[in-house]
């Protein structure tokens, strides 16, 4: 690590960095709409993006921080098993090309904002609708604070996020400036912003990852002596749990954990709020269709990516927070110009997605809490206000995870949302296909899932946190090691079944189902169309 401050990485960082500010601020005024004070304006960009709009605002907010940063890092500090990344992101296109297309069609023709609304609507419960939000928000927060982490170890590498011995609010002023700055341009343009920056940010990883991919190689001796330099570092004993650090290929004992944290993680990605809200933006079915067959490009990226948690170890990085890794490897192979576009690349990849983010976050609270709870009879002008207040305390919230948690594993933020936004998958993708299980049973699946989930992984300990400090546990009556999220997931769903044929039994009211089977295939119509025309009693309708 150079000392002082990277003045040229710097000044090149702070180049882009207002550049995307000015951007997200003029983005109130990109594609403006007559009724600008609604949540389809502000939170869904007006439902107007076309392909590729959608396709750079999904790729920013599906390939963030937690790419450029967490993955390799994973890498870096275990090995290959950081790899589950890759083929979850494989397998994850072909799950959404079934039912995006359907949540999209129900979506617009009810005037559906959050994944909330339509599990009110489709099962009649607002108890139901109630936990999938607070869910929502609960596993959006990790999220973000992940984001918040990438941006933090950019500072840090160039010098400006203080010393170990700084006071904190010093150490973390940059931080909190960013923030600042984040904060306020999604308040002002809502989705619009990180649907602009979203170019500038992907065609910057797009040109980083190129450079890196065939310069760093060069510079290293080539592929050969990255794996072997890669592979003898891996040998090495960590004093921390007394066992080899890695390994190149993960042994036999690892291979349920992989394979169970690759597919979790596939079910889960699109059930996080600021997926389904960049889905919810596009203007017609079509579009999401065609964004799941080209957003595996995104994949290729991410292998590329993760290929750089090899090269830090063979360049001889070293660092005692695995977050830094990446950005180190950048400073130290790369020119300072150059390390300063990268440090971009990486900061505006994390503020895309955390805008994103927030959003949705906010628009579970607006919609499925303080108005369906607190303010029935809220105009759309006050829906969206109260959204863009409730977008900046969800900030607050991630940043509290950035402040009291392991930052040294940070991938650990995302998996432990992981864990609880899977429990969500009965309601809202099995309630796109059927209305078979009942809502009673839904809400008990749910709630055995998340107190299952929550409590696994909080009995999980690190070398450096004695809870939280992971997302794998031994699956009961198996002994293998699995990812607790999936093991909480088939929980839910066995507890969904059978309290299904017990309510069904017990003739349990079923709730009142505001939809109709061709909303699901249409392509047509203004949003809301359907909604006003249909009774209200199933969207009202207790759980």
């Amino acid at each position: 690590m150079k000392d002082g401050v990277n003045g040229v990485a710097l000044a090149v960082f702070l180049l882009f960095f207002v550049a995307v500010t000015v951007m997200g601020f003029l983005a109130a005024r990109w594609r403006k709409a007559e009724n600008e004070h609604s949540l389809d304006e502000w939170g869904l960009g007006g439902r107007s993006f076309g392909t590729w709009i959608t396709w750079f605002l999904l790729g920013g907010d599906l390939y963030t921080a937690y790419t450029f940063v967490a993955v390799p890092a994973a890498i870096y500090a275990a090995g290959a098993a950081g790899f589950f990344a890759v083929p979850y992101t494989i397998l994850v296109y072909p799950l959404i090309f079934t039912f995006l297309p359907r949540l999209w069609s129900v979506s617009h023709r009810h005037g559906y904002v959050t994944t909330s609304d339509f599990v009110r609507g489709r099962w009649g419960s607002k108890g139901l609708s109630l936990a999938v939000a607070l869910t929502g928000i609960l596993a959006t927060m990790p999220y973000i604070a992940l984001q918040l982490v990438g941006i933090q170890a950019v500072l840090d590498v160039m010098g400006v996020g203080g010393s170990e011995h700084t006071n904190w609010f010093v150490k973390d002023l940059p931080l909190l400036i960013a923030f600042g700055v984040l904060a306020a341009y999604t308040y002002s343009s809502g989705l619009r912003a990180p649907a602009l920056i979203a170019f500038v940010k992907d065609t910057l990883i797009y040109i980083v990852i190129a450079v890196a991919i065939i310069y760093i190689p060069i510079r290293l001796g080539g592929f050969d002596d990255i794996f072997a330099k890669a592979g003898a570092a891996y040998e090495q004993i960590n004093p921390a749990t007394d066992k080899p650090r890695g390994s190149l290929i993960p042994g036999d004992s690892a291979h349920w954990g992989y394979a169970t944290l690759a597919f979790g993680s596939a079910l889960a990605l699109f059930m996080y709020p600021h997926s389904i809200t960049a889905t919810l933006s596009s203007r017609s079915r079509n579009v999401i269709r065609r964004n799941t067959t080209i957003l595996p490009l995104y994949s290729l990226m991410l292998g590329m990516l993760a290929l750089l948690g090899f090269m830090a170890l063979a360049a001889g990085v070293t660092v005692s927070n695995g977050q830094l890794a990446i950005p180190q490897l950048f400073e130290n192979m790369f020119p300072d110009w150059f390390a300063g576009v990268a440090f971009a690349a990486i900061g505006i990849g994390a503020l895309v997605p955390a805008a994103i983010m927030s959003i949705a976050a906010a628009n579970l609270f607006t919609r499925n809490i303080y108005k369906d709870f607190i303010r029935p009879d809220a105009t759309p002008e006050q829906e969206t206000k109260v959204s863009k207040l409730v977008s900046l305390l969800v900030k607050v919230g991630a940043l509290a995870f950035v402040l009291t948690m392991d930052k040294t594993v940070a991938i650990n933020f995302q998996l432990l949302g992981g864990i609880w936004i899977l429990q969500t998958f009965p309601a809202l993708v099995g309630g796109l296909f059927t209305r078979w299980f009942h809502r009673w049973a839904l809400l008990g699946g749910w709630a055995v899932g998340m107190i299952y989930g929550t409590a696994a992984a909080y009995g999980v300990a690190s070398p450096t946190q004695k809870h939280f400090g992971g997302s794998s546990a031994a699956i009961p009556g198996i002994g293998e090691i699995g990812y607790i999220g999936l093991t909480a997931f088939v929980l839910n769903v066995i507890v969904t079944v059978v309290l299904t044929f017990v309510m069904r039994a017990l003739k349990a009211p079923e709730g009142v189902d505001e939809t109709r089977p061709s909303d699901y295939t249409a392509d047509a119509g203004e949003p809301g169309e359907r909604r006003r025309e249909l009774p209200k009693v199933g969207a009202d309708a207790a759980g």
